[in-house]
Order: structure tokens, then C-alpha cells, then sequence
């Protein structure tokens, strides 16, 4: 991978991650580099399933690939926020 497409990586990955979390109610205790993680793999799961859909190339903006990409970027904001908060005793 070369250092251009590392700095595309991390910024997608943000940007992703952080419209993942914007999309998700209520306020997550997950750090950033957690949320950019989170985007990065959004972004590659979801330009995935976007290639398999045959929704992947279109002209102009990919707003199904986006969507896919925000939805599991936010579903993996959702997952880890509560895996990481603690359990209250009942």
C-alpha cells in the first residue's frame, strides 16, 4: 500500500466512522481511533456489499454505497459502545 492510499484510508475511515456515530442516538464511549477503525472497515464491508449488489459504480455520487458504509460504520459504533459499557446489578 502506498502512503497516499494510507492517508485516503484513515481519512475515509474518519469521516465514515465519525457520520457512523453521528447516526447512532445518544452519546458513545468509544475513542477516535476505535470510531476510525470502525469507519475504515465500514467503508471496505460496505463498498463490498455495494459491489455485490451491482451498485458500486454509478455515475456520480454512490449514495447506496455510502448509506451501506454509515449503516455499518454506525451498527459498529453501536456494538462496541455497549460492549464497552459497564453492567449495572440488577
Amino acid at each position: 500500500m502506498e502512503i497516499g492510499g494510507l492517508f485516503t484510508a484513515l481519512l475515509v475511515g474518519a469521516v465514515i466512522g465519525g457520520l457512523g456515530r453521528l447516526v447512532v442516538p445518544g452519546r458513545q464511549q468509544v475513542s477516535l481511533l476505535v470510531t476510525i477503525l470502525v469507519g475504515i472497515v465500514a467503508a471496505l464491508l460496505g463498498t463490498a456489499a455495494a459491489t455485490v449488489l451491482g451498485v458500486a459504480h454509478t455515475s456520480g455520487i454512490d449514495w447506496i454505497e455510502l448509506a451501506l458504509q454509515v449503516g455499518l460504520a454506525g451498527a459498529g459504533v453501536t456494538l462496541l459502545a455497549n460492549r464497552s459499557r459497564p453492567k449495572l446489578p440488577r
